[in-house]
Order: C-alpha cells, then structure tokens, then sequence
C-alpha cells in the first residue's frame, strides 16, 4: 500500500507561504497546555511536562523542562496546513511560543521522534523565532527515510543536505539542565524512531498508544512489525510507574483525550501488547489491521516538508512553491486519457 513505487505519479498542488513575523507573533493568544505534569517528587530526574494537543492531526506536543534552570526541549512541534486550499498556517506555533516566553523557558533543542506522516512539523519556524536558535535533532537513520522517500517526490539532494542539526545515536546522552535525557531507538512504526527518556518518563513518539488505542501501523516504508514488537516490549520492560507519553491520540466516545499511561496500565490494558500476547499474534493483528487502514490525510504533504527537516518546497521560477500529489488510476481504464 505505501510501497514506494506507488508514490512516483504525481500531480501538484499549490503552497501558500507562511509568515513568521514578530507582528503576528505579538497578535496571536498565548496557547495554555491541555495539561502540566508536575515532577515525581521521590526522582530528582524527573522532569515538568507542558502536554500541547494539535487538535486537526491528533498530535501531542511536548514541552519538557528543567525547573532548576527553566531549560526546556520541545518534541514533535505541528504546524498547521490546510491541504484544500495549500495554505500553511503558524498561529500553533506562535500560540505555543508565547507560552514559551510567558514562562522565561529557553529551549535548548528540537527533537522530532521520527519523519512523521500526519502531520507538518513547525521546526523551522521555531528556529526562526527562537534566539539562541536551538538545534533540530532526530534519529540517525533519518537518513534511511530519506534515502527511500525523497526520489519519490523528486526532493533534491541538496534540499536534504543538513536538514537537521544533530543526527541523534543510539543510547546517546545528553543533559538538559539538570536532567539527562537518553535516546532510545524504537524502530517499527519507522526505521528512524527513536523514543526519548527523562527520568520516569519516556516520550515514546508513535510506538505504543493509549491502552484503548494501541500500537501504531507499521507498513510504511521501512516499516516492521517485529521490529515494532521488540521496540514495545523494551518499553514495558521498563519500571511499572514509568510514564510513557505517546505521540497522538484518538479518543473514543467514552473518553477524553489523553497523552500518557503507565506502563502497568499499558501491560494490564493495551488493546495490542497487554501481558500474554505473543509476537505471532501482534504479527497476525498488525498486517491484518495497517491492510484495513487509509492512507493519512495529510501523507504526502508532511513527507515532503518533514523529510527537509520542516522547510517548505523551493520556488519555481515564478517564485510559487507546490506540493507534489501522487495519481492513481482504478477502475483498469488506460491511465493515458
């Protein structure tokens, strides 16, 4: 289904620019977080948590701080696109910022959990706005996405070259204040995922879901269910009271939103991976349901921003930027006509 041959047939679709100026910065409300999760008061390593939820693509922003230092690192930024009309909007990222700067937080990193396919990121618009302008960090097998994907949507060599700032390893540390976060690499749901933990908690990206939710699809390319089975069993192998924050949310109607569960609550409850579920069946049960799955609404316009670290595609010689839309024909007419 996202094998990527079958994104080489393409249409496109105009791109409205966005502004990032400090005039509109000015005029737009302070966005206040859905929720603060306040530190583990028996783990001096644990962190406070500002929870920002992107309504339009389900996405969970994470604001981590420092409360020693006001040193904060920002996860998975969204940026808002309207596909229709192309227009790309920065008013989340203002509203978030002035959050920012209401509290005297400096952030002293980027972090994107993977290449998403959901959702655009804001990264660079931060970079424009923040001073000092704090790193744009991923997972290194950034790299492997890339390599697959760009060709598809003709993104030019030179449009990938230093799209972040900091390749992020394996098991790689580094402080944050007084706190030190650890990378882990949590392949599955992408090749390049890559979770990030902080005391008692760990920002999981879209490994593993609400218990109500799941885990996340794994038939992008690059994609393993094994390799998503193994990056989930590390995670509930990890202390009972551990929180795991996950990348999205999608409530049903019988609760509401949320971002985080333990990992006893995980082990207990996950639809997919709670205790006694064997990898054989978690195999069966993912091929099954990504077969069943749509295509994310907003696929092709968030690789081809994303795979360039969060800029938007160069201008043509007219000075318009477009979004490459891939075609394909059902119904076994001739695709010429």
């Amino acid at each position: 289904m996202f094998a990527a041959s079958h994104l080489f047939r393409s249409s496109v679709t105009p791109l409205r620019r966005f502004s990032t100026s400090s005039r509109l910065c000015s005029a737009i409300p302070v966005l206040q977080p859905w929720k603060t999760h306040l530190p583990a008061p028996s783990n001096p390593q644990s962190p406070l948590i500002h929870t920002f939820f992107h309504s339009p693509t389900s996405t969970w922003q994470f604001l981590v701080v420092d409360q020693s230092t006001k040193k904060a690192m920002l996860l998975d930024p969204a940026l808002d696109y309207d596909p229709s009309s192309g227009a790309v909007d920065t008013k989340e990222v203002h509203g978030v910022l002035g959050f920012v700067r209401e509290k005297g937080y400096s952030v002293e990193r980027i972090i994107e959990t993977h290449v998403h396919a959901d959702h655009l990121t804001g990264a660079q618009v931060w970079k424009k706005l923040v001073k000092p302008t704090p790193p744009l960090c991923i997972g290194k097998r950034v790299v492997q996405v890339q390599a697959t994907l760009a060709p598809a949507y003709a993104i030019p060599s030179s449009s990938l070259q230093n799209a972040f700032d900091h390749l992020l390893d394996d098991d790689e540390t580094f402080q944050l204040g007084s706190l030190t976060c650890t990378v882990k690499h949590l392949p599955g749901h992408t090749p390049d995922s890559i979770g990030i933990q902080v005391g008692d908690c760990v920002f999981a990206g879209d490994s593993i879901f609400l218990p109500d939710v799941g885990s996340a699809r794994a038939d992008f390319p690059g994609g393993s269910a094994s390799h998503l089975y193994s990056s989930t069993q590390f995670l509930l192998s990890l202390p009972p009271t551990t929180r795991i924050f996950s990348g999205h949310d999608y409530p049903g109607e019988d609760r509401s939103k949320s971002c985080f569960s333990t990992v006893a609550d995980q082990k207990m409850a996950n639809l997919h991976l709670k205790d006694g579920v064997e990898e054989a069946e978690f195999l069966k049960m993912r091929k099954e349901r990504d077969s069943s799955l749509a295509v994310p609404r907003l696929l092709h316009a968030s690789l081809q921003v994303n795979l360039r670290g969060g800029r938007l595609p160069e201008k043509d010689e007219e000075g318009r930027r477009w979004m490459r839309v891939p075609i394909e024909v059902k119904g076994g007419e001739e695709e010429e006509f």
